[in-house]
Formats: structure tokens, sequence, C-alpha cells
């Protein structure tokens, strides 16, 4: 692991809080606060419940948006940072922190889930007649426990945020919920949830205990302090398989799905969006923000299972999808086809495809938010989710067909709409992937017509044709409390797919350093593009004679090539008995002899391609000697940094 790259530090903990109070905590935690007041307020009055429940709700949305002309777009530091010993034990040292942050991939994460925290307060309104005080109370408590995750930087804290968020939403699911199985699917949610998090934990303690045998002195979970650790490869395989179980779950991923359909389907409908909209994107989050940095070569090697796995959810989840007979069903299994692609955007381990998938966790937060907001609005006036029961209902609810248009067309990924400009960069990402290429880009392509069919589909049988059902004749169009829940998506619906230059520029900076982290050819490849070239190295400049190298890694006495981990030149040297830069941070046996320098003598014993970035130069491979690395000194060389 990198020894020497944290990517919110400089050379020590450096962080940024433009506001001189602490924001993030006011933002996690005044839900709860309107929670512990409600919980004096008597049951009888209703009508004050719901209203003080939706200023909450609002001033929250506000507050979070106050961060954004205080958010510098320039920089990958954590940003609005509050730290602080939240408990310690001195006598052996250990300390967990209040440690809140926000940066650029958690920040239109966290807007997003203000922003559909209130809209499922407020689509409640009239949907919730019975224990309306409690509904409440669980719906601001969940907020909460979604917001601190997002926030949160020391595992701990993380950790306990991830564990409050399941209670509300289990009950959510079973007292709020509709339909006899409604405490089965609670159960099963809160079981396969809490199933994932205990390898989490596990995966958490190895990490807690790698860094006290580190530096014996010290018991922490700060994740910074993580990053800089050194974790052998036969200890990162298993960590990052036990955080993934943990967020593949939550995402979830194929074939960790089944707890979906059944939770969506019993759900309340604010419980479905927020479902949908926020706490899958945690499991997505939680790969970006810990898996992806802090093992980088387990990531790089999990890439083939990870996307098989998720084509096989893009192509499953869309024909699956397709014969439901239950509109709810119907968009619970889009969830698992829309998510695929996120997980394979992340996994092309490219800008492209980071902030592809980065963009399309909100656009599927909108757009499926806003489909299960459709289907609880007709589910209110005919306590009926079946296709079967509908058709020409564009004659008789014309507002209501046509914001379902526009959101079905957003979920397609129509042009000039959100969803085109997520998959979009998706696709070109695992084109342009080293790890993965056209053919993965093709088979992914598959989903987004499959997407279009049954969306297609679904819109045609329920709004088009003949209003042959009596029961459908009086159903009355949306009121103003319900457009204005659909026009805020609506917008940003628009606004993304038109101009998703400000989204871009929130997240670029933060995502181009978590690129150089888990793939360290891209930075090689950059700086070599921007020479002109990647062969015709200046190692004259450089002052450093080393043997000329082809890309299959024999000597042809004429040029000399940057061999990029994970390349084909690479795979072609191992053939030939030379050792690379992905073998000396894989724990490849065959370096079980090899004696490195220390990291300032030896630009090879690190994970990255040779770059001397104080002066932009590349260097080619170094000596070899009986298959072996020769370590060697650079004169005025600097230690390679990724940052």
């Amino acid at each position: 692991m990198d020894l020497s790259y944290s990517p919110y530090l400089d050379n020590a903990y450096s962080y940024i809080n433009q506001i001189g109070f602490p924001i993030l905590t006011y933002i996690t935690f005044i839900p709860l606060l309107g929670a512990i007041v409600l919980l004096f307020v008597p049951k009888k009055e209703e009508g004050f419940i719901k209203y003080f429940a939706n200023i909450v709700a609002v001033v929250d949305m506000i507050l979070s948006f106050f961060l954004l002309p205080f958010f510098n777009t320039n920089t990958y530091k954590m940003q609005f940072v509050e730290k602080f010993t939240w408990f310690e034990m001195k006598s052996i040292n250990l300390q967990v922190f209040y440690f809140f942050g926000v940066d650029g991939i958690s920040m239109l994460l966290v807007l997003l889930t203000t922003i559909l925290g209130f809209l499922a307060i407020l689509s409640s309104w009239t949907a919730i007649t019975e224990r309306v005080k409690e509904y409440y109370i669980f719906l601001l408590l969940l907020q909460t426990g979604m917001l601190g995750v997002f926030f949160a930087m020391d595992f701990f804290l993380f950790y306990v945020f991830w564990e409050v968020m399941l209670v509300p939403m289990y009950f959510l699911i079973a007292v709020w919920g509709g339909g006899p199985r409604k405490l089965y699917s609670a159960i099963k949610f809160f079981l396969y949830t809490l199933f994932g998090s205990l390898f989490m934990l596990l995966g958490i303690l190895v990490l807690f205990f790698n860094h006290h045998n580190l530096y014996p002195y010290e018991y922490t979970f700060d994740l910074f302090k993580f990053l800089q650790d050194s974790l052998p490869y036969s200890l990162e395989f298993w960590v990052f398989l036990a955080f993934f179980i943990g967020f593949a779950i939550k995402v979830p991923m194929f074939p960790f799905h089944t707890w979906l359909p059944d939770a969506h389907v019993d759900a309340p409908t604010a419980g479905s969006v927020i479902l949908a909209g926020v706490l899958l994107k945690m499991g997505t989050y939680g790969f970006v923000r810990f898996s992806l940095p802090l093992f980088p070569t387990a990531s790089r090697n999990f890439i083939p299972m990870i996307a098989v796995l998720s084509v096989i959810g893009i192509i499953y989840g869309a024909m699956v999808a397709m014969v439901q007979k239950d509109m709810k069903k119907l968009v619970a299994y889009s969830s698992v086809s829309h998510l695929g692609f996120c997980m394979i955007g992340l996994f092309a381990l490219n800008p492209q495809g980071i902030l592809g998938s980065i963009l399309q966790m909100i656009n599927h937060g909108i757009s499926t938010g806003g489909l299960f907001l459709l289907v609880g609005l007709i589910y209110e006036r005919r306590h009926n989710r079946m296709i079967a029961e509908y058709g020409g209902l564009s004659s008789i609810v014309p507002v209501y067909a046509a914001f379902t248009l526009v959101i079905f067309l957003s979920s397609m990924g129509l042009p000039g709409m959100n969803g085109f400009i997520g998959e979009f960069l998706i696709l070109l990402g695992v084109f342009k992937s080293s790890y993965l290429g056209w053919i993965w880009a093709a088979i992914a392509s598959t989903g987004i017509i499959l997407g279009a069919a049954y969306l297609l589909w679904l819109y045609q049988r329920t709004f088009f044709g003949k209003l042959w059902n009596p029961k459908n004749f009086n159903l009355k169009d949306l009121n103003a409390r319900e457009m204005a829940t659909l026009i805020p998506l609506v917008v940003l619906i628009f606004w993304i797919g038109l101009y998703p230059k400000p989204f871009f520029k929130i997240m670029e900076s933060s995502v181009t350093h978590l690129v150089e982290r888990v793939n360290p050819g891209y930075k090689a490849a950059q700086v070599a593009q921007a020479k002109g070239s990647v062969t015709q190295i200046g190692n004259q400049k450089a002052g450093i004679k080393t043997s000329n190298t082809s890309r299959t890694g024999e000597s042809s006495g004429t040029s000399e090539t940057l061999v990029l981990p994970g390349s084909k030149a690479e795979k072609a040297r191992v053939e030939r008995g030379f050792q690379t830069p992905s073998q000396l941070g894989s724990g490849d046996p065959n370096l079980s002899g090899f004696k490195k320098t220390s990291f300032k003598e030896n630009l090879w014993d690190r994970n990255v391609p040779p770059i001397d970035l104080s002066k932009g130069r590349i260097f080619s491979s170094p000596p070899l000697a009986n298959g072996r690395l020769i370590g060697f000194k650079a004169e005025n060389s600097n230690p390679l940094r990724s940052n």
C-alpha cells in the first residue's frame, strides 16, 4: 500500500474549514433535534407534527445548500472539517474521534439526501394516517443516520451511523408498510444488511490492529491514518473481500439483491424514496470512499469478478423488470440494473468511469425516487399497483401523465436529461479502461435498450389506449402539494442533462486524486501524453543510463517504453521473467528474494511507474540482474508522490 499518499493530507493533517462554526454537525443533528422535540408533542396534534417535520426538513436542506458557495472546487482536501476527541482510554492510548468532513465525492450525495428527505416527508402528508407522530420521528432519525454516514471520517463513528440507520428503516417498513408480508420484508432487510455489516466490522478491526502493529503506542479508527498504513497484500485481499460483502449487499449487487424487491414493495412511499434514492447509494459510496483508496491492489485484482456481477445485474435486473405485474416491483428491479452501471463505472478506474458513476448515483436517486413518488400517488388514489388495472390514464390525469413521461425518459437515459450524461460517461470510461474495454461496454449497453423497453411498455399499458376500468373514471389529477414534490426533481433532471458542468466541477479534483491512487498507470500516461509520446522518454536529461526495452520486454537497443500496470506489455514482461510495477505492490511470491532499498533510494519500491514529478521526468525500467530489480539512486530525485 502507498506509504506517502493520503488524498486529503499534505505532509501532515491539512484540512479546510471555510466556516467558523460546525455546519456539518448542524446539518446532521437538526433532524435528530426535531425528532426529540416531537417526542414531547401530543399525538393528537397531527397538523402541528406534519408542519413541524416539514419545517425541520426544509431548514436542513437550506443549510446543506449553504455549503455550496463556500465549497472549494479546486482542491481535493476534506472541507468543513470538524475533528475532536469523542472519547479515549488513556491507559491504552485509544482515541475515537468525532471527525466530520465533506469533499467532492460526498458533497452531491449530501445534497441529494437533504432534498429527498424533504420530499419524502412532504409526500407523506396525506399518505400516513396512523401513528403519525412516530412515523415522522423515524423519518427524521433516518435522515440523521444517512447524513452521518456521508460525513464520518472515523471508522468507529461511520459504523455507528451505518447501524443506527437500520433501526428507523426497519420500523418504517414493518409498521407503515403495505401488504401482509411487511414484517417479513422488514426482517429480511434488517438481517441482510446486518450480515454484511458484520463482515465490514471485521475488516475495520483488521485495519485497526494493523495500524497498532505499525504504531504500537497508538489505537485509532482514523480513516486517514489507515490510508497511510502499509498493508500486506495477503491481508489486503481478505479485508477488501470483507468490505465488499458489506457494501455489495447494500448496493445491492447481484446475487445479494433479493432483499430489495420485498423491501420496496412493502415499504411506504417515503420509505421507498429514501431506500432507492439514498440508502442504496451508501453501498456505492462505501466502495468509492473506502474500498478503492484503502485497497488499491485488491481493487484492481477484483475487477473481473465485479465486472461480471455488474453486467449480470444490469441485464438480469432489466429482464426481470420486464415481466413484473406490480409497478413498484418493476421499479425495484430497475434499481438493480441501474446500480450495476454504477459499479462497473467505479471499477473502470479512470476519471470518466468514476465521475459518471457518482453522477449516475445522483441521477438514480432523482429518477427512481421520482418513480416511487409517482407509483405512490396512484396507489393513494386506487390502492392498487397492478399494471393490468390501468389503461388510458392520460385522458383523465394529464398532468400526472406528463410528469410520469418526463421521469420515465430520464430513467431511460434520453439525451438532454440527466440519465444520458451518467450512462454515457460510464460506458466511455469502461470502453477506455485498460482493465475492461469495449466488450464490457458493449455488454453493459444492452441494459440501456432493455431499460427503455420495460419503461415504454409500462407507460403504454397504463396511459395509452382506452380508459376501460370504471374504478379509474373518477381519479383526480395532481394537486399543488403533489406537484411540489415532483417539480424539484424535474428541474434537476433537465439541469443535469443540459448543463452538468457545475456537478462535474464539484467532483473532479477528488475523483482525479482517487484515480491516481488506485490506478498507478493513469498519472504516468497523463504525463507521457503531455510530453507528446509514451516512447522516447528523456533519460538523457535525467542523467541515468539504462538498458532499452521494447513493449514486449525484449531488449531492442533503440527505444524505451513505459510499462503500465495491468497492460499487455506488463503481462508480456512477466512471461519473460521481468518484475513489473504491479508485482511490486501485490505481494508477488517471485519477489521473495528481493530486498528493497529505502523509500527515498529506490524509485521502484512502490506500486507506481517511476516518475520524477519535481522535474517532469519519466524514467525507464531500472537495471535487472537475474530477473531481480537492482536498487539504485537517482541524483536530485524526490520520492514519488501521487498527489
